[in-house]
């Protein structure tokens, strides 16, 4: 029986350790590499600090692509800032409901089983920028999700539909993807910020993920002198 994911999964940022070797990760073997997906705007419509479970809406095509990047041998871990629960918009049991339904609907609508769910709950600072380790665009919780599933953040990629997330994931040592909903206002650029490729829809972004990962392969094969063992399209 698999382990309930915790809905409040990312811990206060005194109590986050980056510090942690590899050895005390939860799961051992090889390292795995990982989609990390931005919720708001990227899974589902962005609907500004909803946790009604009745307003969940999921990107076209979402569901499907994340089922051919399971399939292909990928983790998934949700990766989300929520800054509503400290500015009192809502509680963590009602951000954890909202959880279980998302998790509950990708289960049984496309097969899909998330790997973890990391969440930050700070406010950032009066000048918007993360007054914690783990508000993105700050690496914390891609960095503790790797250690605790044992992930392979170089062969690893973060969806978001703004560039704090390309820069989330490129400060972890991941690949940035831009996932162009509208989020996006701002475009402050700089080199952590610019994304690896932008899409606005799931099933070119899931194929460039799936290509991506199949060069790695042939290349560590390559590097190791053994045939690479064809990815799943």
């Amino acid at each position: 029986m698999s382990t309930p994911l915790d809905p409040i999964s990312m811990l206060p940022v005194q109590d986050l350790d980056l510090s942690a070797g590899p050895e005390e990760r939860l799961r051992t073997g090889p390292l795995r590499p990982c989609l990390f997906i931005d919720k708001d705007g990227t899974l589902i419509e962005n609907v500004p600090y909803n946790v009604d479970p009745a307003r969940l809406r999921f990107m076209p095509g979402a569901g499907e692509a994340l089922a051919r990047l399971s399939a292909a041998g990928l983790a998934l871990v949700i990766v989300t800032n929520q800054s509503g629960l400290a500015r009192g918009y809502f509680s963590r049991a009602q951000f954890a409901q909202l959880q279980d339904a998302l998790l509950k609907r990708l289960r049984d609508e496309a097969g899909v089983a998330i790997d973890d769910v990391m969440l930050c709950p700070h406010e950032p600072d009066a000048q918007g920028r993360p007054a914690c380790l783990c508000r993105k665009p700050a690496p914390g919780m891609l960095i503790s999700a790797a250690r605790r599933h044992g992930l392979d953040l170089t062969r690893s990629w973060m969806v978001g539909d703004t560039l704090d997330d390309v820069e989330a994931g490129r400060r972890a040592g991941a690949r940035g993807l831009l996932f162009d909903s509208g989020g996006e206002t701002v475009w402050r650029r700089s080199p952590l910020r610019e994304p690896e490729a932008v899409f606005t829809d799931w099933t070119a972004l899931a194929a460039h993920v799936l290509a991506g990962l199949a060069l790695q392969d042939a290349a560590k094969a390559v590097h190791a002198g053994t045939p690479a063992a064809p990815t799943s399209a």
